[in-house]
């Protein structure tokens, strides 16, 4: 039996799944194996190998040094704060509405797994609100997040929780919801194994949407359309790479180890090549895409086209691309405006290029009019970072008169002023503030180039998934702040 075959040139790049009636030491019938192919086992291997051999962090230390920390953190904060609470809400100590809100607390205080993110703490409120019975919706949940004793247990919850998520979301439409009220099923995997590895986490893996892109990417393995038997391949990989791992360096690999190999493989695979700059404990990788050449030995891997790939390096205003700008007749910040349309177009939204020769007016708007709200944003091309304090009268006049127009022709219900540059320097607050007060712009948002291009990627990577709405790219422009590529992929994946 096979799943998830991939054409590789003429080898078949495949998980083979090899039954053995065998059980564990608690007698435990198992289930299949899934084990790796030579090239497959090679491919992990190099990876593995270029993660150890990794430069030196800004701070001097080693990136397993620094992951070492990490996952010291990890473990205490499990030890003493999320197990308990979540052992407290399994037994019925802790009311449902207290542990929701305290998982979340906590999870925002220590950003070590993304479970803010739209599959994470989204997911469970959208769980809960959807639930017109609310003891149905306890039950449900601690049959579900009570970690399994075997796969075929932890199968038949996904599967069940599934069920339950989807008649909560049909419900809901039923009645006159939103749709983007609704849960999305495909979060149940994340949501549930973040849950089971609190409970055990030598045993069940979490499953991040970071690690399943990446083994897509090095042609490991791709998911089917069932949810359960995906979570159960993806933990049979997770174990074998463990093992693997562990043979090859002569070092122990664990679980967690080998989610170390898939963020930093995910970043190289879409050009990082500056040193990583996130929040101590993030947990995601950034997906900058770059431009592939014939001399390259793998296929690219990045979903970016080249026209939004390049935004980083025309942000900061690099010198090569202003000799191109001028090559096509045109010049580095006009070409930075017309890739960011570009690259919101791709986004799918409605997109007008505004800008140079038109007046006092920004750079562009973009309009998801489904969900009735607009960006009007402008491109800054800084090689040291934009501060607002230069454009800041002419700014908030524009906005005024533009944010008042939009909201009379089109009666939308939230507009947001965005900035796209390289990087921010930190003394926006006072003119947020005015902007705010004076304007009709609901929050005023500076978003990094970088995050611009994770923004395409993760919505090219899974469109149907990834929606304009306040379930997807809305909730980037909902509060006022920079807008990292680390902040679009904890709150998308």
């Amino acid at each position: 039996m096979r799943i998830g075959c991939i054409s590789n040139g003429s080898e078949t790049a495949r998980i083979s799944y090899v039954a053995q009636n065998r059980r564990d030491n608690s007698g435990i019938q198992l289930m299949n194996t899934y084990t790796l192919d030579s090239k497959q086992q090679q491919h992990a291997i190099e990876t593995m190998r270029e993660y150890l051999s990794a430069p030196k962090e800004p701070d001097g230390r080693t990136l397993l040094e620094k992951e070492a920390e990490l996952d010291s953190n990890r473990r205490t904060l499990i030890d003493q704060q999320l197990r308990p609470l979540l052992l407290s809400y399994l037994a019925g100590i802790t009311p449902l509405a207290e542990f929701k809100s305290k998982v979340d607390g906590i999870n925002k205080r220590n950003e070590y797994w993304g479970f803010k993110g739209v599959k994470g703490q989204m997911f469970f409120n959208m769980i809960v609100n959807t639930a017109t019975d609310l003891a149905e919706c306890d039950h449900e949940l601690k049959a579900a997040l009570a970690a399994p004793t075997s796969i075929e247990m932890a199968k038949s919850r996904i599967r069940t929780f599934v069920s339950y998520a989807k008649r909560l979301g049909e419900d809901h439409t039923r009645g006159g919801g939103a749709v983007h009220g609704r849960p999305k099923l495909g979060s149940t995997p994340y949501f549930l194994s973040y849950f089971w590895h609190l409970q055990d986490r030598d045993t069940w893996p979490v499953y991040y949407t970071n690690s399943v892109q990446t083994m897509e990417d090095m042609n490991l393995w791709r998911p089917i359309d069932d949810l359960a038997e995906n979570y159960v391949v993806f933990k049979r990989i997770q174990e074998e790479l463990a093992d693997l791992f562990t043979k090859a360096s002569g070092q122990p690999f664990h679980l967690y180890d080998v989610e170390h190999v898939f963020w930093f493989k995910g970043s190289k695979a879409h050009g990082d090549t500056k040193p990583q700059t996130q929040p101590e404990g993030s947990r995601v990788t950034l997906p900058k895409a770059s431009l592939a050449s014939a001399s390259d030995s793998r296929l690219p891997e990045s979903y970016v086209p080249p026209i939004v790939a390049i935004l980083p390096k025309m942000s900061v205003n690099d010198p090569s691309l202003i000799e191109a700008a001028k090559g096509s007749g045109t010049s580095l910040e006009r070409a930075f405006e017309k890739n960011i349309n570009a690259a919101f177009t791709i986004l799918g939204y409605q997109t007008q290029l505004l800008g140079q020769g038109q007046g006092r007016v920004p750079d562009g708007i973009a309009y998801d009019l489904d969900n009735s709200y607009a960006l009007i944003w402008d491109g800054k091309v800084r090689a040291g970072g934009y501060g607002l304090g230069t454009d800041d009268r002419t700014i908030r006049e524009y906005i005024k008169t533009q944010s008042r127009d939009q909201k009379k022709r089109r009666a939308l219900r939230n507009i947001y002023y965005v900035i796209v540059s390289s990087h921010f320097a930190e003394d926006y607050d006072e003119t947020v503030k005015e902007v705010k007060m004076e304007t009709d712009v609901n929050e005023v948002c500076f978003l990094e180039a970088e995050a611009l291009v994770a923004m395409v990627d993760q919505k090219l990577r899974d469109p149907h998934q990834i929606t304009l709405g306040p379930d997807g790219m809305q909730r980037l422009f909902s509060s006022s702040g920079v807008i990292t590529a680390t902040e679009v992929l904890e709150t998308l994946i």
